[in-house]
């Protein structure tokens, strides 16, 4: 076939697509037929290649649109919204317009899963947005955009700007529609009036007519304007073989309208023009209130952006400038002004400041920051002029990571989630088929009720609450967690955390404040105490661990290290001046040792030359929150490397149930499978390089959040704040999280369990059905926005 293999029309000179199917190479006009014939191929409906008689048609629009779609292919401009992560994955957030319920989701992950080269596509019903992962050498962004538009969703990179401007469109579309649907609705129930019975029974025939056609008029604009988004919904999940809600609800409208235009023409009959108008303008007033509890629900992570300036004061050679903040680069110097925002992540240079860290961290009381402390893009300087070196790009800013940490958590489904989704799916093809069954039996009874009697039941059962009774509750409780201070990482936290029965705790920087101090240097062989400290604090130079922080004013910037090693749990060991220095724990250096506190030593091929006491001294709130697990029923077990009689000391003042020490990372991942083996469920805290394996391996694990990276990245979960009582906050608002989910089922099948029986004997009536329904939606997402209290 001449021209493009799929649409034949004439292929580009300068540039051709092509794709190998079914071991041939087949050439396109454009990404967008490429994509579509890979689609088909893929769903194992080549013949429809093999069998056609012509082309497939071509919509003019597209080869726009596909054009349009393209610039987002340019690195300058993905630069804004894509992350590139190993081996060229690409990963980026995006909006996504026509979302109704989970059965768009199913389609939409099912759908784009086999696009080649997409990784990974998650998407949230709740904040209408999705999370896309594809190489970035097997297809573009502009490919992907367009497989959205070929199943009917509009999809756009997540920029918080325009996504305020898609959100404000979509309220005035919605409130026009919602409009002309109550002013309809409003005459057709006046029309409708003089038409019952039972209310004017000498009411003239040739006057019922004329009502009768008044009231068809009066709601053509309903069914063709206001209804509309129904049935495109309907529509598109017929078309690509996806049961939605939205099927049975565009089912009662089409054919209650249908009847009552048959009986209008006939003049035989009843009509349901009023039902059928009252029925989508309830349904739309639902619609618009779950839209914006949506929007509630997820506006606390909306929000970090807004915290962000948009300009900076950039020192440059000729004075200052204001750049845009996203342009910062590590290294530059900005100045802050009393009373403004952060613009980036640095450490100061210059000034000493209160700063106003609760849109990080929860805690509203301002903090002290002064000359080399780190301060954080959103956060606001209260008193004094800072100079500040920018360390991080916006991109990589302490804000950004929790957004991005945020949206992953809202796009990781938890196992309650997916199963509420399939749950709501095979509910649709349930009730459909239960609709049909109810026609069946009426058209033996009584053939005149069969057709009201079935609309009863299709419209009385819509799944609308069950669709919604999980998603908008997860974002709640997601959304409540960040006003909290605990950033939620991914979603199966809040399954965990009602369920656990343990609490596991690291000891340094954890249930310790991290803040390692230096009481005495004890010589142990030829060195004196300040030879030792200059040597130790060199091996520590560097790392992130808090008993290197100790060392840190005794570094002598003419000691080189060469050859250094890392042991984890143990400690570090380097060549100075070609001798081998050793520096760590008594269990690694001295086995037989008994210290009464935290001890460091220094050992080379010698032996032992000098012993470190050092003092850490617990958090304020360590033994409240070890407390208030005894309380609760949690126990406790304190899980640490530290061999030194410190460990002793610290599980003694606490009351833990259980003391576990002289444990490198192996061991503490050991004991957590043991305590899984016996049947608990714990929950890990930790914030050191090696805690990192434990909290991978955990239930569900929390990272502090003056703790390392790698920690960070291995939980599941960060404290954005010191206070150890958010352990117990998350745990709090998980299980309310999960109550409200077990509440919104009940209700949600209890209502369609109880309407079910009534709708199909005839004693609802289409008009209550409606109503109903639209109810039941409402008391769901009233229930579930109960969690941002």
């Amino acid at each position: 076939m001449a021209g493009c293999f799929h649409c034949g029309e004439p292929l580009p000179l300068d540039a051709a697509f092509s794709a190998t199917l079914d071991g041939e190479s087949r050439q396109f006009c454009c990404p967008g037929c490429r994509a579509v014939a890979e689609t088909i191929i893929a769903c194992g409906l080549g013949s429809y290649y093999q069998h056609r008689t012509g082309t497939a048609p071509r919509a003019e629009a597209l080869p726009d649109e596909l054009q349009r779609l393209q610039h987002y292919d340019l690195d300058e401009i993905q630069q804004d919204f894509v992350q590139v992560r190993e081996q060229d994955i690409r990963e980026v957030q995006l909006s996504i317009g026509g979302l109704s319920c989970a059965a768009c989701a199913w389609l939409i992950e099912r759908h784009l899963s086999q696009v080649p080269g997409v990784v990974q596509i998650q998407v949230n019903t709740t904040t209408e947005r999705a999370r896309l992962r594809w190489h970035g050498r097997q297809t573009r962004l502009s490919t992907l955009l367009a497989a959205f538009t070929h199943i009917g969703y509009q999809a756009r990179p997540f920029l918080p700007h325009q996504h305020e401007q898609a959100y404000n469109r979509e309220v005035k579309s919605y409130l026009l529609r919602l409009g002309v649907a109550g002013i309809a609705s409003m005459q057709v129930m006046m029309v409708g009036f003089a038409l019952y019975e039972d209310l004017f029974p000498d009411i003239d025939g040739e006057l019922v007519q004329y009502f009768r056609w008044i009231s068809l008029w009066l709601s053509v604009p309903v069914m063709a304007y206001s209804a509309l988004p129904f049935y495109r919904n309907a529509w598109r999940g017929v078309r690509n073989r996806a049961l939605n809600m939205d099927l049975p609800v565009s089912l009662a409208m089409v054919f209650a309208f249908v009847a009552s235009v048959y009986a209008t023409v006939t003049a035989t009959g009843e009509v349901y023009y009023e039902c059928v108008s009252m029925f989508a303008f309830l349904l739309l007033t639902g619609r618009f209130l779950e839209m914006r509890a949506k929007r509630k629900a997820s506006e606390t992570t909306a929000n970090l952006t807004h915290h962000i300036p948009l300009l900076a004061r950039l020192e440059t050679a000729g004075g200052e400038q204001e750049v845009a903040a996203r342009t910062l680069l590590p290294g530059q110097v900005v100045r802050v002004s009393p009373g403004t925002v952060i613009p980036a992540d640095g450490h100061i240079l210059e000034g000493r400041t209160s700063v106003d860290e609760s849109m990080l961290t929860g805690e509203h009381l301002p903090v002290t920051r002064g000359p080399g402390e780190a301060v954080f893009a959103g956060t606001t300087n209260v008193e004094s002029p800072l100079r500040l070196r920018v360390s991080r790009a916006l991109a990589d800013a302490r804000v950004s990571e929790i957004l991005r940490a945020q949206d992953d958590a809202l796009a990781d489904k938890p196992r309650v989630a997916i199963l509420a989704d399939q749950l709501s799916r095979y509910f649709v093809a349930a009730l459909l088929l239960a609709t049909l069954g109810t026609w069946l039996i009426w058209l033996q009874l009584d053939p005149d009720k069969a057709f009201w009697v079935m609309l009863s039941v299709l419209v009385a059962t819509c799944p609308c609450a069950l669709s919604l009774a999980t998603p908008t509750a997860l974002t709640v409780a997601t959304s409540r967690l960040t006003r909290s201070g605990v950033l939620v990482r991914r979603a199966h936290v809040l399954d965990t955390l009602p369920k656990a029965s343990r609490m596991v705790f690291d000891k340094t920087g954890t249930l310790t404040q991290g803040r390692v101090a230096l009481t005495a240097t004890e010589s142990l062989g030829n060195l004196t105490p300040e030879q030792a400290l200059a040597i130790a604090a060199a091996l520590e130079a560097g790392s992130e661990h808090p008993i290197a922080r100790a060392f840190v004013p005794f570094q002598d910037t003419a000691m080189v290290v060469t050859g250094r090693e890392n042991r984890v749990g143990r400690g570090v060991s380097g060549l100075i001046d070609g001798r081998r220095w050793r520096l760590g724990s008594g269990r690694w250096l001295n086995p037989d040792a008994t210290d009464p506190g935290l001890c460091v030593y220094l050992a080379d091929d010698a032996g032992l030359q000098a012993r470190f006491l050092l003092e850490d001294p617990l958090r304020e709130d360590a033994a409240l929150l070890v407390r208030r697990c005894r309380e609760l029923g949690l126990a406790t077990t304190l899980l640490t490397g530290d061999g030194s009689g410190q460990a002793d000391q610290v599980a003694d003042s606490l009351g833990v149930d259980e003391l576990v020490k002289n444990a490198d990372p192996d061991d503490k991942l050991a004991y957590l499978r043991r305590r899984d083996a016996a049947g608990d469920i714990c929950l890990m805290v930790g914030d050191g390089i090696n805690d990192a394996p434990v909290l991978a391996g955990a239930h569900a694990s929390f990272a502090m959040a003056g703790g390392t990276d790698i920690a960070k990245n291995s939980a599941d979960a960060i404290l954005l704040g010191d206070d150890l009582q958010r352990l117990l906050t998350a745990r709090h608002i998980a299980v309310r999280c999960r109550r409200v989910i077990k509440q919104n089922f009940s209700w949600a099948l209890g209502y369609n369990l109880v309407i079910l029986p009534l709708a199909a004997t005839g004693h609802v009536s289409p008009w209550f059905a409606m109503l109903g329904m639209s109810a039941s939606s409402l008391v769901v997402m009233s229930n579930s926005l109960r969690l941002s209290r």
